[in-house]
Order: structure tokens, then sequence, then C-alpha cells
């Protein structure tokens, strides 16, 4: 069987120039960055929205023609390349480095992190021009797990108060995760130009290589457990999921897939107790000075306050108008969704999926570096759900333009009103209506 998202396989030869012109057509766009503005966020937002559109129809073309052996790994190596450009970038669309980097500095001087806020006095003497006056709430504890701080306090020691070690660790892990998205789809054998799904992709160009965010560690290790599971090496793939919800708790999302999967008890058991004491030896060190309540106050503290761009939530408390009880009533929803899906007879990867699709759609804190998890799944799982969602999801840095030119941050309805709504009636189309995207592809199919 075929999968409905490969119909119409070109297989006719084209020159290179004319194969390959619209992948340089959309490459072209990243030179919008030398726009003339008063503001790097101006011509940022204009490439990061720009360049989003266009690879929309970049993934219409991508899925109807035949790429050559040679061509894909031209691509390949344009998308390295770009990769690199942009990290001579200062991060323009979030000033969260400065805080990882403060955590890798308070680490790196034998402080536990989570032992105090960046503005407590106690940490004077490690004020210098740039740190803590830049770091967001410097009066609140950090929220990051302890493989996070770890991570940061490596970036600390190569960078220092620069970007640039963040920066240069999050590259190799990306290059760690499309080895990992390579071999997954080799495992499956599904055609390797879906690789460029997600290394043409703008989302983790911004996201990681410009604006430096933590979850690009978390899915290297979220891409490699699930090879590792496809591969049935169930200790390490469970051992991985640990280590990523070390970094994010969003791995946590496919434990429950997992135990569903399994028919053995022992198996069962495995996937609840591994993942615990991956995480139980990587947070033990940090209780040695601080309380365990105390290593999560500020993320209950974000959890239970903080909202951005999160479609449902907004819905619902536009009527209700209270965040703790729409909190609930989306926690819920979620979970009512969420049940049925892993306890169905879906394979293992759309179950992935989903799980992660529904966590987005009802969570009330959907930041563009979140849907990154959505976006490392589409080499393997190409939906275009999820291709719509990482490219609309751009649409939210008219949030970040408004404020850092005037000061004024708020969600904007229509914004979400053209980021979501798309997005979640393919979802349904895709759900109810579509064969499954996880089929075994043709012969013609399986060309690159």
């Amino acid at each position: 069987m075929q999968s409905d998202i490969l119909n119409n396989v070109e297989d006719t030869p084209m020159p290179a120039l004319k194969l390959l012109l619209p992948f340089l057509i959309y490459l072209l766009l990243y030179f919008l960055f030398f726009l003339p503005a008063s503001s790097l966020i101006i011509p940022y937002s204009v490439v990061y929205i720009s360049t989003s559109l266009v690879f929309i129809f970049l993934c219409f073309y991508l899925f109807k023609i035949h790429i050559p052996k040679n061509y894909f790994y031209v691509l390949i190596i344009a998308a390295l390349i770009l990769r690199i450009c942009v990290l001579f970038i200062q991060p323009t669309g979030s000033d969260d480095y400065y805080r990882y980097i403060w955590d890798g500095k308070v680490l790196a001087n034998g402080i536990n992190p989570y032992q105090y806020a960046p503005a407590d006095p106690e940490l004077t003497k490690m004020h210098s021009d740039i740190l803590p006056l830049l770091v967001n709430y410097p009066d609140i504890k950090t929220i990051y797990p302890p493989l996070s701080a770890e991570i940061f306090c490596l970036g600390y020691m190569i960078g220092g108060e620069s970007y640039w070690g963040i920066k240069i660790l999050l590259f190799l892990f990306e290059l760690l995760t499309l080895t990992g998205l390579y071999l997954i789809l080799k495992e499956l054998k599904f055609p390797l130009k879906f690789l460029l799904i997600y290394m043409l992709a703008p989302l983790p160009i911004f996201q990681f290589l410009i604006d430096a965010h933590v979850d690009g560690f978390g899915l290297t290790l979220f891409i490699f457990a699930i090879y590792f599971y496809l591969r049935k090496r169930n200790i390490i793939s469970l051992i991985l999921i640990g280590l990523s919800v070390c970094i994010k708790p969003l791995g946590l999302i496919l434990l429950p897939i997992l135990f569903f999967t399994e028919k053995r008890i022992k198996n069962k058991i495995q996937v609840i107790i591994i993942p615990f004491l991956v995480c139980a030896i990587v947070y033990l060190p940090f209780l040695f000075s601080v309380s365990f309540s105390g290593i999560f106050e500020a993320l209950g503290n974000f959890t239970v306050n903080w909202t951005f761009n999160g479609f449902i939530f907004e819905i619902l408390n536009s009527f209700l108008n209270d965040n703790q009880k729409t909190r609930l009533i989306c926690g819920i929803l979620f979970l009512l969704a969420y049940i049925p899906v892993i306890s169905s007879k879906k394979d293992f990867l759309s179950k992935i999926y989903i799980s992660v699709f529904l966590l987005l759609i009802f969570s009330p804190i959907v930041h563009p570096w979140y849907v990154t998890w959505l976006a490392v799944l589409l080499p393997f799982i190409p939906r275009w759900s999820g291709i719509l969602y990482i490219n609309l999801v751009s649409l939210t840095v008219i949030t970040i333009l408004n404020y850092q030119l005037y000061n004024v941050w708020k969600n904007y309805p229509l914004v979400l009103i053209f980021e979501y709504v798309p997005v979640l009636l393919i979802f349904l189309y895709e759900l109810f209506f579509k064969r499954n995207i996880i089929t075994s592809f043709g012969k013609e199919s399986m060309k690159i």
C-alpha cells in the first residue's frame, strides 16, 4: 500500500537547475536578514514568516518530485551550511539564553542553581556587566531540569558569558538529531528525502541555531529513544527517555504509549522503573543543598501562571476568565483525548505524533520552540497538520515584534485563528478520514 501523501511521485528526470530552483529561492530568502532596519527583530520577523510560508509550498514540491542522490546530498550540505551561517546571528526572538548562561556560570562555580535566584545577594560576587542584569525574572530561581543545568555549565565553560558555548553545543546536538532521523528513515525504509522536512524547516533553524533554545538538546535524546525502541533495544530507549525528561519534561508523553504497547508485565514494569531511576540519579546531586520541593518551586510557578499561544486555552479562558479553572479543564480535555489514543490499536509512531499534537493543542503555553517536538517527528510521520503547524507558528513572532518595538506583550486573536484553524481542520481530516500515513511504501516512493 502506498501512502496518500506520496501519490503522483514524479519519475521524469529533471535538469539540476529546474529541480533545485525552488529550494534555491527558499534559501535566498535568508538574505533578507541584511535588510536595513532600526532593530534586528524586524528582518528576523520578515525572514521567519516569509521562509515559513514558502516552506509549506516547498513541501508540496518535495513530496511530488524524485530527488537523485547527488542532488539530495547537495541539499543536505546546503542545510548544514545554513545552520553554520545563522550561528553568527545574535539570538533575537528570545532572551532565554541569558538564563542558560547564568545557570551554567552558577554551577561552574560550584553553586546549586536551584538554591538562589540570580538577584539574591549571596551571588553578588558573580555579577558582571551583563549577568544577571539581562536575565529574565532575576528574582525567580531556575525552572530548568538538572541535565539542562549541566549542559549550560558546559556551554559556559566553552563560551563564557557569550552565546557561543550554547550555540556550539546545540549545533553538535543538531547533527546528532539529524543522524538519528536518518537512522530511523533507514530502519523504516522510508524515503530519505523526507529528512529535508526537518533539515530545511525554518522552525529548528530559528529556535535552535539562532535563538539557542534548550529543547534542541532534549530532541536528540527523544529521537534516539524512538530509534532504539524500533530496534528492540528497550532498555537503552528507556534510559534515553529518562535523560530527555531531565532536559524537558515533554519526553514523559512516550511512557504511557510504551506501557500500552508492551505486552509482557516485565516490560511494562521496566517502562515505569527505568526512566524514574535515571531521573533520580540525575537529580540526586542537586538535592544535597536544596529540598525536593525547592527544585520544582520555580517550574511549578511557571506552569501554573504563565500563558501564551494556547488555542483551546485562550478560547475557554475568554469565557471563564479564570486561569486555574481553564487550565484544569484543558488538562481534563487532553486526558480525554490522550487516553483513547494511547490505548488504541494505532501504530506506535502514529500514537507519538497524535499525543504530542494533542499536548500542544491543549497546552496554555505554546512557544514556537515547543513545536519543534512535533517538527522532529515529521520526517517519519509526514502529516500535513504537522507541516502546517510548524510553519504557521512563526506568526507568533508578531507578539515578539510588538513587544521589542513597543513594549506591548499580548496574544492576537487573528494570529491564533490563522495559526490553528487550518491545522486543526487538517488534523481532524487525517484522524478520521484519511488512511494511516505509516504504511509500507510502493517501489517508486522509495526513491530519495
